[in-house]
């Protein structure tokens, strides 16, 4: 059957066999280091974490890392689904949008920058440079340990 024949019976254009040109974005070099790094971190110290969260069903946001505990999400910038700068700004995975919601529903959202040179955004989540994650992630498990235990009342009467 011809396209125009089956259009005609369908009201339904044929779908298109033509490959796409352009190919799917990869992961630089030095995003996969500090996912590596920042996960052998997370090993060795113990922290319970979830790779690739999507904190929202109805949306495609996704974070690199939740630290489960801190109810922290961790994004390591120079992800493969960034695409770049080309585009409208409305469609990027990066929208600033998903931190608006992440702060919303109670989550902290921490940046991994993995490039030697970032802009740092006075109005977004925390950066911190990717060579400094495992001393923060230590300073982080520290808190826990020096920290008050939040189930025994301090006013409690003997």
């Amino acid at each position: 059957m011809d396209a125009d024949n089956y259009f005609w019976q369908t009201k339904k254009r044929p779908p298109k066999t033509k490959p796409r040109a352009k190919p799917l974005p990869k992961a630089k070099e030095k995003y996969l280091e500090a996912e590596e790094n920042f996960e052998h971190t997370l090993n060795v110290l113990g922290i319970k974490y979830e790779k690739k969260f999507q904190f929202k069903s109805t949306k495609h946001w996704r974070f690199d890392f939740h630290l489960i505990e801190h109810r922290i999400l961790v994004e390591i910038s120079g992800g493969p689904w960034s695409g770049g700068r080309s585009g409208k700004l409305k469609n990027k995975a990066w929208s600033l949008d998903r931190y608006d919601h992440a702060a919303e529903m109670g989550f902290t959202v921490v940046r991994l920058e993995s490039a030697s040179r970032y802009k740092i955004d006075e109005f977004g989540p925390l950066q911190i440079e990717a060579n400094f994650a495992s001393q923060w992630l230590k300073n982080l498990k520290r808190q826990i340990f020096n920290g008050t235990d939040q189930t025994i009342s301090t006013d409690r009467l003997n």
